[in-house]
């Protein structure tokens, strides 16, 4: 078995790897910082890194969270509640974080939950009754959706039928 040795970069070498990391997309402080340790930098290294890093705008955790929010939102629907704990996981701080999620839009928020709802409701006709709404309700609560508002949504399906 091989060992792969750590790469040992100066400051400068390392900041030139950092911006390019930044750049391609956004980055959360702490995915840069374990970054910049796998180039094998000290700890005053890597937090003169990381200071360089924000004030020359490469690295910002609101417009992080804000694009991290979003996303997570739009492309694979997930719900706040999910958002908020894989941010809280990412080490984002608190203000970020319900500034990222006041950016959701409430119209657009229960817009995908009663159509996820739907679709789930849908894909599980073959179910009983009871069954199928437990198991819709689960899979809504995986993606983060809060419980009052997965309630409310099942029972404006059940009226619609």
């Amino acid at each position: 078995m091989q060992i792969r040795r750590q790469q040992q970069l100066s400051l400068d070498q390392a900041l030139q790897k950092a911006r390019h990391y930044c750049s391609y997309q956004e980055r959360c402080h702490s995915e840069v910082k374990e970054k910049l340790y796998g180039f094998g930098l000290r700890k005053s290294d890597v937090e003169e890194a990381l200071s360089r890093l924000i004030e020359e705008n490469y690295l910002n955790e609101e417009r992080f969270a804000l694009q991290f929010a979003g996303g997570r939102f739009r492309l694979k629907h997930w719900g706040k509640v999910r958002i908020r704990y894989e941010l809280k996981q990412k080490q984002v701080g608190e203000y970020c974080i319900k500034k990222a999620l006041a950016a959701i839009s409430e119209d657009d928020y229960d817009r995908t939950l009663t159509k996820l709802t739907a679709d789930e409701w849908e894909s599980r006709q073959k179910e009983e009754p009871f069954i199928r709404r437990q198991k819709v309700q689960a899979c809504l609560v995986r993606k983060g959706y809060e419980t009052d508002r997965i309630q409310a949504a099942l029972a404006t399906i059940k009226e619609k039928e």
